[in-house]
């Protein structure tokens, strides 16, 4: 299976690439659904296909927002622009921008995006008629569904399924909360995640009093009887009656924090993949580009372990690692099952640094969160075992660093790592300047840690609401 990574900017691309991805997914500045990652000016679209060519990986860009008249008449020309950048697919979940896109690039694959909702074959041979490479499923199929969509498409149609990260609680994405109660809409690329929020049920005590807080009132009950004191002191419940199913409750359960009723776990399918192949999934998608570089090394070096063939339980706290929703299978196995009492992100590591090299006894990186003399501190490096390293002899590259105002200053750590003589270095307690270069002593008989690589320090870390 493909392995199809997230790339929110260059530094999550060259993660990906380095992590092991197949191939990537990005936007430009227009069209794309996560509208507030930091994404691609046009004119960079060319040097990150160029870079993700280089290592054999492919590009694919999403153009999958709701359309609008204007938003159609701008396509022509946009789509011809990613074509001469040489990108290999278009992701599309609007019938009239795919079609825009076979008339203006039609050497470009054409993917439907999951925003289509494609959950049969039926629907798979139309968009397969029109000229579609690969349909992305639905998120609300099962294993099973994917099973009968395979057996009844084309079986030149690729199959694509999302295998981690956040989930929509609604249909494939296409949600009208945010839109409702911000004005920003999420089929636009604006969503703000109302879903995440906490809601709370105002009391109605009239409804109380009609029932003596025992739940609905009846229509058959003639008239309201006042509650006992008894019946005034037990806590209210809240109970919903759908009106072709009368007599048939459903409670809405919350503290006096609320609940998070629409809160969706995040996806976690890297002990199925083997379930994935066998129903017919011929790439697997991973969700955010919305997410740090750290976070896609993260979670694509877990799951192309996998792919690999390592076994997923001796690859599984790798995302526990970094930062996550709940997790849950999703639709995949039984119904998608929520969060309501939890809100919010748990991690069991902190990224401290960036790799920028390593010569001459020194490993050398560039400060994202705090470390110090003494730290033990661990690596995630492309294609291999995380280990521990200690830090000593910690020192600070002074030339370099986001206070550094200098004309002639360097503009990047490894023209910095260049340029740097040896009283340029000074020594420090504690790495504790964001953005800046520091380096550290490398165990004589240890194996050189790759530029690219990533350091993380053990510390579990939750940033959460629970009610």
């Amino acid at each position: 299976m493909e392995l199809l990574a997230p790339a929110g900017g260059m530094e999550q691309l060259r993660a990906a690439v380095r992590f092991g991805a197949d191939a990537v997914y990005l936007a430009a500045d227009r069209f794309g659904m996560r509208a507030r990652a930091a994404n691609f000016a046009l004119e960079e679209i060319p040097a990150a296909v160029a870079f993700a060519h280089a290592h054999g990986v492919k590009v694919h860009v999403t153009c999958n927002i709701l359309m609008h008249p204007d938003d159609i008449t701008a396509l022509p020309d946009y789509f011809r622009a990613l074509d001469a950048a040489d990108v290999d697919a278009f992701i599309i979940g609007d019938l009239g921008a795919f079609a825009v896109a076979g008339e203006v690039a039609p050497r470009v694959e054409r993917h439907v995006s999951t925003q289509a909702s494609v959950a049969n074959g039926a629907a798979a041979r139309v968009w397969h008629s029109l000229g579609a490479k690969r349909v992305v499923c639905a998120r609300e199929m099962s294993l099973e569904d994917i099973r009968c969509l395979r057996q009844d498409a084309p079986p030149d149609l690729e199959i694509e399924a999302f295998a981690h990260g956040a989930m929509c609680m609604a249909v494939s994405g296409r949600c009208l909360i945010s839109s409702y109660l911000t004005g920003r809409s999420g089929n636009k690329g604006h969503c703000t995640q109302p879903c995440r929020w906490s809601y709370q049920l105002g009391t109605n005590r009239a409804v109380g009093e009609e029932d003596g807080g025992n739940g609905p009132r009846s229509s058959s009950e003639d008239s309201p009887r006042a509650m006992s004191r008894a019946e005034a002191d037990e806590p209210m419940e809240f109970l919903l009656e759908e009106e072709k199913r009368p007599g048939e409750f459903f409670p809405i359960e919350q503290d006096d924090r609320g609940t998070f009723i629409m809160n969706a776990k995040d996806m976690n399918m890297l002990a199925h993949l083997r379930e994935l192949a066998d129903a017919g999934v011929d790439s697997i998608k991973i969700e955010g580009r919305n997410k740090k570089a750290f976070y896609v090394a993260s979670v694509v070096g877990a799951y192309r372990r996998v792919l690999d063939g390592e076994a997923p339980e001796a690859v599984a706290d790798e995302l526990l690692a970094v930062s996550h929703r709940p997790y849950g299978t999703g639709f995949y196995f039984d119904e998608a099952e929520q969060a309501p009492t939890y809100d919010g992100y748990e991690q069991e590591t902190m990224h401290v640094a960036d790799v920028v090299g390593c010569k001459d006894g020194f490993l050398s990186v560039l400060c994202r969160n705090r470390f110090a003399e003494g730290d033990e501190l661990e690596t995630l490096a492309p294609h291999q075992p995380s280990r521990t390293l200690a830090v000593r002899d910690l020192h600070w590259l002074a030339t370099f660093g986001p206070d550094v105002h200098d004309e002639d200053a360097p503009a990047t750590p490894e023209e910095a790592l260049d340029r740097a003589t040896a009283a340029d270095w000074i020594p420090a307690a504690a790495a504790n300047r964001s953005c800046n270069v520091y380096r550290f002593e490398m165990p004589a008989d240890a194996a050189p840690v790759p530029a690219g690589s990533f350091l993380r320090v053990r510390t579990f870390r939750r940033s959460a609401r629970h009610s």
